[in-house]
């Protein structure tokens, strides 16, 4: 900026306001650039708390137990076996679905009856053992639906295995891969239980058993086995069995292993060794429906045990 002719110096005063304006343009410059600096680093906090936040969510989203569908042949949570030891075949349990009660039997000469057993429960197999043949006859005859609901609340006694949980696990293998191979599944599994503060049996012993049961596809119930695949289903079941209702029961819940209801009544098993005393409970329970039938079959006696 200047006023004087072409040519001439700048004054004093010219050199004053030419100096002015650079410093101000200089300042003008900074604080742009500054006000650039602040704006990146902004946008740069800005996505860096999107990042962890976006990596948080996805590490509870990880940490959270994905529910998963119960086996099929078990919508009420358990596997009901009718003449000739078929299973009736129903859709699995949908991920966070309430189990659907099977309605009782239309025949007023057919007795339901329904079992709550944990597979490590000795007080289980004293009734098994007891009570096996002569159920085993009323089923096949269809005389008697069984209607079998496998929990598992006794892994504290496995020594960390989860014998328990991996026993109920396979059970709802061969329910949802081998259904009419279930009842005999179900005996081979009482039959070789194991003892109490012990290991239990490794998954592959129960493949094996499984597969001396007969079942129609020994890969995928190996699979099943090994996986764990319905650990979570066994959880959920094992709860709302013991928290209730219980549907067509007089108990609101089961306390304790085994229970069985028969038409809705439970048996009280003061002597679970007797197949006598269960046989006139089922006979009373229906209403002596089918009393002439309902013979029970010589079998062994253990020595009763606590219930488990």
């Amino acid at each position: 900026m200047t006023n004087g002719t072409p040519g001439s110096k700048p004054t004093k005063n010219e050199k004053r306001l030419a100096a002015r304006e650079k410093a101000q343009q200089a300042r003008l410059e900074q604080k742009k650039k500054e006000r650039r600096n602040r704006l990146l680093l902004q946008v740069g906090i800005v996505v860096g708390i999107l990042a962890v936040a976006g990596a948080t969510v996805f590490g509870i989203m990880a940490a959270i137990p994905k529910t998963s569908s119960g086996p099929r042949n078990m919508l009420s949570d358990g596997i009901r076996i009718g003449a000739d030891f078929v299973a009736e075949t129903t859709p699995g349990l949908r991920p966070g679905a309430e189990p659907v009660a099977l309605q009782p039997s239309e025949d007023p000469d057919v007795v339901d009856i329904v079992m709550y057993v944990d597979y490590f429960c000795p007080a289980c197999r004293v009734f098994e053992e007891a009570n096996e043949e002569q159920i085993a006859t009323w089923v096949e005859s269809g005389a008697a639906t069984l209607e079998v609901h496998p929990v598992a609340f006794l892994d504290r006694f496995s020594l960390g295995t989860q014998y328990s949980t991996r026993a109920a696990n396979a059970a709802a293998c061969v329910a949802n891969y081998s259904p009419d191979r279930y009842f005999d599944f179900h005996s081979i599994l009482f039959a070789e239980q194991p003892a109490e503060n012990t290991t239990g049996l490794k998954n592959e012993e129960l493949v094996d058993l499984a597969k001396q049961a007969g079942v129609t596809s020994p890969g995928k119930v190996e699979q099943c086995i090994n996986d764990v695949q319905f650990k979570k289903w066994v959880n959920a079941a094992t709860a709302r069995a013991f928290e209730g209702p219980l549907p067509n029961a007089d108990l609101d819940a089961i306390s304790r292993t085994p229970t069985v209801i028969v038409d809705g009544t439970a048996y009280p098993g003061e002597d679970l060794s007797s197949a006598s005393d269960f046989a006139r409970f089922v006979s009373t329970a229906s209403g002596n429906a089918f009393s002439d039938e309902l013979k029970a079959s010589p079998s062994p006696s253990p020595s009763p045990a606590p219930a488990g």
